[in-house]
């Protein structure tokens, strides 16, 4: 059954919500973290948080039942999509230079676009590899304008880090994408946050108990409740809600938008300018993610 348009529309707008959440949040991050919090204990934080709200939403609105053959996979999501993700993410960052680590975060679309025609027998066509080109270089043109690339010894573990850290987000999209067929999205999180806490408190612990909580200034506690309930609980629930109505390539493209927002919440706060190459590069990318998105007529 095909979806109505306004359901794909809705799914689009939902995934490109998202990733403004995700480029709004290198600015907002960067103020708390390491400042007052040190990586593995926030990333307790949200993972924990998001669990515990997930599991609120799902006993409050869903009340979905799970059939037991689906824990395993359930457990992969958590397991990949949110404690592989985001300690490989925050370690692998400590080890490299940012610009290093976005670079290496643009290889997800094509790492998706393999593993969907892998395990989900997703076509790769001329159209798809051309987008997902355009996109690639526009978000890379954002990313190194003005900045020195860094590739060599000192920053090989923590480059390769970053990259398993995205081939692991490309491998919970693609887990995720049939069990999103069957379930709720809020169902699927709760369960992926609630298996992926049994993971992450070990890493975070001791790091939570030398937060001094009492030192955080209120305008650092509305980041972290920003980045708890919208950049974890808001763009989680956002992209699985895309997921279960667009094909996972199509999802993953987004992430090319992500540099356009940060840039621009950059200027906004008065920390860059506009140059031609923003523009020009933002065309590339969102001409790239119309042309991934086009649906594919079946011959």
């Amino acid at each position: 059954m095909k979806l109505k348009p306004n359901h794909n529309l809705l799914a689009h707008l939902a995934v490109l919500s998202a990733n403004i959440i995700y480029g709004i949040n290198y600015s907002v991050a960067k103020e708390v973290m390491p400042l007052y919090i040190q990586p593995f204990a926030f990333i307790f934080l949200r993972v924990v948080s998001a669990a515990i709200l997930f599991s609120l939403a799902h006993a409050l609105f869903v009340r979905e039942k799970v059939e037991k053959q689906d824990y395993i996979p359930l457990a992969m999501c958590g397991l990949f999509g949110v404690a592989i993700n985001q300690l490989l993410f925050f370690k692998g960052l400590s080890l490299t230079q940012p610009i290093n680590a976005a670079l290496m975060m643009t290889t997800n679309p094509v790492q998706v676009m393999l593993l969907a025609y892998i395990f989900l027998k997703e076509r790769i066509t001329n159209v798809k590899i051309f987008g997902i080109t355009l996109g690639l270089i526009g978000a890379a043109s954002i990313i190194i304008t003005g900045k020195q690339i860094s590739m060599n010894g000192s920053t090989m573990l923590g480059d390769t880090f970053i990259f398993l850290n995205s081939l692991s987000y490309a491998y919970f999209i693609i887990i995720a994408k049939p069990l999103l067929k069957k379930y709720h999205p809020v169902t699927v999180m709760k369960f992926a946050f609630l298996f992926g806490s049994i993971v992450v408190i070990p890493f975070g612990l001791n790091e939570l108990s030398e937060v001094q909580w009492h030192v955080i200034p209120v305008e650092a506690w509305y980041k972290i409740t920003f980045i708890i309930l919208a950049t974890t609980f808001i763009a989680y629930l956002l992209n699985t809600f895309a997921l279960r109505r667009l094909p996972s390539g199509t999802v993953s493209m987004y992430i090319y938008t992500q540099p356009v927002f940060a840039t621009l919440m950059s200027i906004y706060l008065g920390l860059g300018h506009p140059q031609p190459i923003h523009f020009i590069a933002a065309t590339f990318i969102f001409v790239g993610v119309f042309l991934v998105s086009r649906p594919q007529v079946a011959k």
